[in-house]
């Protein structure tokens, strides 16, 4: 099922999310959401990057597992699973996969661009 086709749907079950390739060694797969929040699964093999970049959301990422170096504004760390990062809208950020792993996003308002 493509994400434009499930905004708005009370239960998603993770088999039915569509899984697209974000960028080199990264699997995207946007999750619930409306038109005010997004959940959004980010899968990355060791060595990927998530190429520096700022948008105008706010996001909350959840590190489920993996192990990644973060850039957000002037601040480079490196975090693990159960740590987050806040990345208020228009601040750049980015990240290297330093073992592979998943973080779990959170946009606000949607991202359409994910959708579209």
């Amino acid at each position: 099922m493509k994400a434009k086709d499930y905004m708005d749907q009370t239960v998603l079950y993770h088999k039915d999310a569509e899984a697209v390739n974000a960028a080199e060694g990264v699997l995207r797969r946007v999750l619930s959401y409306d038109d005010q929040i997004m959940c959004v699964e980010n899968t990355f093999q060791t060595g990927a990057v998530g190429a520096l970049h700022s948008h105008p959301h706010t996001q909350l990422t959840y590190i489920v597992s993996g192990r990644f170096r973060f850039t957000v504004g002037e601040e480079t760390v490196e975090v693990a699973a159960g740590d987050t990062l806040l990345k208020k809208n228009g601040i750049p950020h980015g990240c290297v996969a330093l073992e592979g792993g998943v973080l779990l996003d959170f946009f606000h308002p949607m991202r359409k661009d994910f959708v579209e």
